[in-house]
């Protein structure tokens, strides 16, 4: 007998649709770029974990956390909710500026990595040909909120439109620099640690993936960066050519890979809740 239980989100939502599109790595990278650049934010990083020796652990459990809140059931994803907040509440850094000791849950802080992540995904989709209208990115933050929720922060206080999203940047970006942590993780993202054996994987690979997501930063991000990037266009055209290039994959052969969040929502709800762009495009022609 198959669990009804649709989770936070369902197959009816933005972000099921969103969230199965593998230029989700893509953003993914491009989220770790961004949220470098809130000096506070990266120092409760650096400062509480050791990303250089577990860069890839680190990046596959929240790849896990995110595919566990938009595909699990409701009980799955507010465990894993209450795992992170769990976590974080333990922890704290100290501003080398002011010496001054704060905790890694601050809601300003918990805010920006929110914020940065959801702008990210959203940027990275629409700009490499995934299906959204301006209503349906919308409901996508505001889908988010419920994300946020999970992490910690009150969602009446969390960005649930694109308009106010813009406008929180435009708030925070006094906030923001290239710290020395910042170039650390600037420069660690370039070519992180792998097994000998994995090296040219490396080089063919992860080097033309985070140039890309490096790329599709806001023009802000690459001016504290203070590193060139490829015109706006030039971006665009490389992002839906990639796009192109990683949806000729068949969906069936990505979703084998563990931890199996798509194949297990599917076979708890039953055929035809896959997540599929098709889906968004007949919800805007058929919007009742």
């Amino acid at each position: 007998m198959r669990d009804a239980d649709p989770g936070l989100f369902g197959p009816a939502s933005v972000t099921w649709q969103m969230h199965g599109d593998p230029m989700m790595w893509i953003a993914g990278v491009r989220a770790l770029y961004l949220q470098a650049l809130h000096p506070r934010a990266v120092r409760g990083v650096t400062q509480n974990s050791d990303f250089r020796r577990d860069a890839w652990g680190r990046l596959l459990r929240t790849a896990d956390f995110v595919g566990t809140i938009t595909y699990g059931t409701t009980l799955q994803a507010e465990r894993a909710g209450a795992k992170v907040r769990g976590i974080h509440r333990r922890l704290s850094a100290t501003d080398p500026d002011t010496g001054e000791r704060f905790p890694v849950d601050d809601p300003a802080l918990l805010l920006w990595v929110h914020c940065a992540e959801i702008d990210s995904y959203l940027e990275v989709a629409r700009r490499s040909g995934f299906p959204l209208s301006d209503a349906q990115a919308d409901a996508y933050v505001a889908e988010q909120c419920e994300a946020a929720r999970l992490v910690g922060l009150d969602p009446a206080e969390v960005p649930d439109d694109t308009g106010s999203l813009a406008a929180y940047f435009e708030k925070v970006r006094p906030e923001l620099a290239a710290t020395p942590e910042a170039l650390e993780v600037f420069a660690f993202l370039q070519g992180p640690p792998v097994p000998r054996a994995l090296l040219p994987l490396r080089l063919a690979v992860w080097g033309r993936a985070t140039a890309l997501a490096y790329a599709a930063l806001p023009p802000f991000a690459h001016e504290l960066y203070g590193r060139p990037a490829p015109a706006v266009p030039v971006t665009g055209r490389r992002l839906r050519g990639t796009g192109l290039l990683l949806r000729t994959i068949p969906s069936y052969v990505r979703w084998q890979l563990p931890p199996g969040h798509i194949l297990k929502a599917v076979g708890r709800l039953g055929p035809g809740t896959h997540p599929s762009a098709h889906r968004l495009r007949e919800q805007e022609r058929s919007p009742g």
